[in-house]
């Protein structure tokens, strides 16, 4: 990988889509075939509401690192930092074994980069040292 680099997700998976579908079929079946209470399917349904919204909408999230500055958008969330202005990138492996990033400046200010915009973490750490940054790895914590 070379600078600049560009990561980029979008909301809508074939995954989801098929977990969606499975979901609203074991619902379905509850009702027909187990008599089921119509009202606390429909209250279990409203769950995935927010996974449909994602598949209707398609949010597409991006994160780019280049020569001088650090950017991402995810949903209504962005941030540009320049690079002079961050002491280090800190990559959290949480105990699901997702990784968190977070933009650390001189003062201690801690900026979480929003999952969605993440990119693959060994991949992120070659080109964030490329550029010239320090990363830091911190695995397993519960907090932070």
């Amino acid at each position: 990988m070379s600078l600049p680099y560009t990561y980029e997700s979008q909301g809508r998976s074939t995954s989801t889509a098929a977990i969606l579908a499975a979901i609203w079929a074991a619902l379905l079946a509850a009702v027909l075939l187990l008599d089921a209470a119509l009202w606390i399917m429909g209250a279990l349904a409203l769950a995935t509401l927010p996974a449909l919204f994602d598949l209707i909408t398609n949010p597409v999230s991006t994160f780019t690192l280049d020569a001088t500055h650090l950017r991402w958008t995810s949903g209504r969330q962005d941030a540009e930092i320049a690079l002079r202005e961050i002491d280090h990138l800190r990559f959290d492996t949480r105990l699901d074994m997702s990784v968190r990033l977070s933009v650390m400046r001189p003062s201690g200010v801690r900026i979480k980069v929003p999952y969605l915009a993440t990119p693959p973490s060994a991949e992120l750490e070659s080109v964030a040292q490329q550029a010239g940054l320090k990363t830091q790895r911190h695995h397993f914590s519960l907090m932070g």
